[in-house]
């Protein structure tokens, strides 16, 4: 069976250097709109990909984000934002990308060609059976994440993946595979664009349904962030004036002495 890379077809569009400004952005946008619709479509592999993280993290287990590219640079920013989001240590939720740190600013050559590295990589974290790896890759087929799940699943570790490709070689390695099918981008082959908004999508949906899970929200609000700067201060006032009905004054003087919403409501809880 032949292989198609979806995401890499000829554009639906041509002559874009003659388009006005108007006529592109309205493009891309009407292009974006279709994101959505595919993940929707992708729900029920979502669901049962979380379902597996959500028991290994509640074991003790880590979340690792394995990628090259773009999609590298997503999984290290949603990992990246899980502890000030959620108050989770660093160590939780780690992204990977091929090249190291400096891929991160700016293209490693030949990085995401290697097929040992990613295993490298994460045995640098001391990975275990007890955590999960989920490879991102555009077009299913980027050899530093597809060997890195292969000796994953040899060494019995949960494997994910978010592709763009149906029926990718990512994908057919792959324990719980999540297919985003988008078709075609507006710049042929720029799987930054769709791709890469599916990516991120998905990826959202990922920690925070797993965080809720872990008992790191509280009704629908963010009571274990962390509190790194004047606005997130601020926004845990008033979180802490909205649950306990106290003035601003008593929720400041609470907020204080805890440092953290959730203490702050339990320690107040305990007072009454």
């Amino acid at each position: 069976m032949t292989f198609t890379k979806t995401t890499e077809l000829d554009s639906h569009y041509n002559n874009l250097e003659k388009m006005s400004i108007s006529e592109i952005t309205t493009i891309i946008n009407n292009e974006d709109k279709t994101v959505p619709l595919a993940v929707e479509k992708a729900l029920p592999q979502i669901e049962s990909l979380i379902e597996q993280v959500v028991i290994k993290l509640k074991n003790g287990g880590r979340l690792f984000y394995i990628g090259a590219g773009t999609s590298g640079r997503l999984g290290i920013l949603d990992a990246s934002e899980c502890p000030p989001t959620f108050g989770v240590s660093h160590d939780l939720v780690i992204g990977l990308i091929a090249g190291g740190d400096m891929a991160i600013r700016k293209a490693v050559e030949n990085a995401e060609d290697s097929t040992t590295q990613g295993w490298e990589d994460l045995e640098g974290f001391n990975i275990s059976s007890k955590d999960a790896v989920i490879g991102i890759a555009a077009s299913g087929t980027t050899p530093y994440v597809i060997s890195t799940l292969e000796k994953c699943n040899k060494q019995n570790i949960l494997t994910g993946c978010i592709t763009c490709n149906q029926g990718s070689p990512l994908a057919l390695i792959t324990q719980y595979p999540i297919e985003i099918v988008v078709g075609p981008e507006f710049l042929t082959g720029s799987s930054r664009m769709k791709a890469g908004t599916a990516q991120k999508l998905v990826l959202n949906m990922i920690t925070t349904t797993s965080m809720i899970q872990l008992g790191k929200v509280k009704g629908n609000k963010m009571v274990d962030m962390q509190l790194s700067n004047d606005k997130l201060v601020n926004r845990g006032v008033k979180m802490i004036m909205d649950q306990l009905k106290v003035s601003k004054v008593e929720a400041t003087q609470l907020l204080s002495i805890h440092k953290s919403v959730r203490k702050s409501i339990a320690a107040h809880g305990r007072k009454q």
